[in-house]
């Protein structure tokens, strides 16, 4: 195990790199706190163009799961995993034994489960391999449906809070991304009666919605300027940045997708176009807090379930706090998740 130039990781406690040259495995640890307790957060699967970007993104997603946990008062701190390749095509359960040892040798101090790239049967097979790891079958499964969960009740609590609106129905939302948060997302929404607009890069997905009536598809490059109420980034990371905020035709941005924000100013673009945003890492929680669950010992959906939509109730206390100090509504977020770390 070779341990990164540490004038790169920032405030990282710790970031690894492994590579088994057998199995073909080269990845990326990145533990960003263990304050509240060991660093929980997925493991991301994709083809990074270079190792450069593979650690930019490991840094800047196991921050962000420093601030996740800590803002929806769970005990774990932030860390996260990524492994560089196309899982379709490299992975293996060689491979992934490998980056199981990985993770049992550091003693702990990192749990894995699953995020892009990543599965539920992924998880199964590296928990043969080391204790450090949840969301296996014999747990909570799949976070996604939590995940979604959590977004939905962001919305319902921006709708009512910023919007003037007691109920979602009749509004419009914009989704970016209809993978399988996205998706159950879609459930929730066409439940409370909105309207829908999607885009996606899988044709299989589009293939599906278009059999629907109550969808409308629109390309990849247009959803964000798509008119609605609400526009969701379900997708990849960095899709509000200089470009597309002044092309945004929507009254607030809540979404699923980590690191929504590709530049530090997008914060205060936004707000200066009155476009409130809630901030992703409380708006996505719902996974990590339902695998927090898990970890306390016998899972109850109905007890994780009903913590996942706190999140509400944390997306309101943001609002409030932005709007008494005149701060972004990011601002607010990371000061809330800071004082709970500083405060360990």
């Amino acid at each position: 195990m070779e341990l990164l130039d540490p004038a790169g990781v920032n405030d990282h406690e710790e970031v690894a790199f492994r590579q088994d040259r057998a199995s073909g495995l080269r990845s990326i640890i990145a533990i960003h706190s263990t304050k509240l307790g060991p660093a929980l957060g997925g493991t991301r699967f994709l083809p990074y163009p270079t190792e450069d970007d593979a650690l930019a993104d490991v840094l800047r997603l196991a921050r962000a799961m420093s601030y996740k946990s800590a803002a929806a008062g769970l005990n774990f701190g932030g860390g996260k995993g990524v492994i560089i390749g196309d899982p379709h095509r490299t992975k293996t359960d060689a491979l992934l034994r490998a980056y199981a040892e990985f993770i049992e040798s550091l003693g702990g101090r990192y749990i894995t489960t699953e995020d892009v790239g990543s599965t539920e049967q992924d998880m199964n097979v590296i928990a043969q391999y080391t204790r450090h790891v949840t969301g296996t079958s014999e747990g909570s499964h799949d976070p996604s449906e939590a995940t979604a969960w959590g977004v939905f009740c962001a919305m319902r609590a921006v709708t009512a809070r910023c919007l003037g609106q007691s109920t979602m129905a009749g509004l419009h939302v914009a989704v970016q991304g209809v993978g399988k948060v996205g998706s159950s997302l879609l459930r929730y929404l066409r439940a409370e009666g909105c309207g829908l607009t999607i885009a996606d890069t899988s044709e299989e997905v589009l293939r599906h919605m278009s059999r629907r009536a109550d969808v409308t598809i629109v390309p990849t490059e247009e959803i964000h300027s798509f008119p609605s109420d609400i526009f969701s980034p379900c997708a990849l990371s960095g899709t509000l940045n200089e470009k597309t905020i002044p092309q945004l035709r929507c009254r607030a941005v809540i979404g699923c997708a980590n690191n929504q924000l590709a530049i530090p100013e997008a914060a205060e673009m936004l707000a200066s176009r009155e476009i409130v945003y809630a901030p992703d890492f409380i708006v996505n929680a719902g996974g990590v807090i339902n695998i927090a669950h898990e970890m306390g010992g016998s899972y109850d959906h109905n007890a994780a379930f009903d913590h996942v939509a706190r999140i509400a109730d944390t997306i309101t206390r943001v609002v409030d706090l932005s709007q008494s100090e005149g701060i972004t509504t990011e601002a607010a977020a990371e000061r809330i998740a800071e004082e709970r770390i500083n405060a360990a």
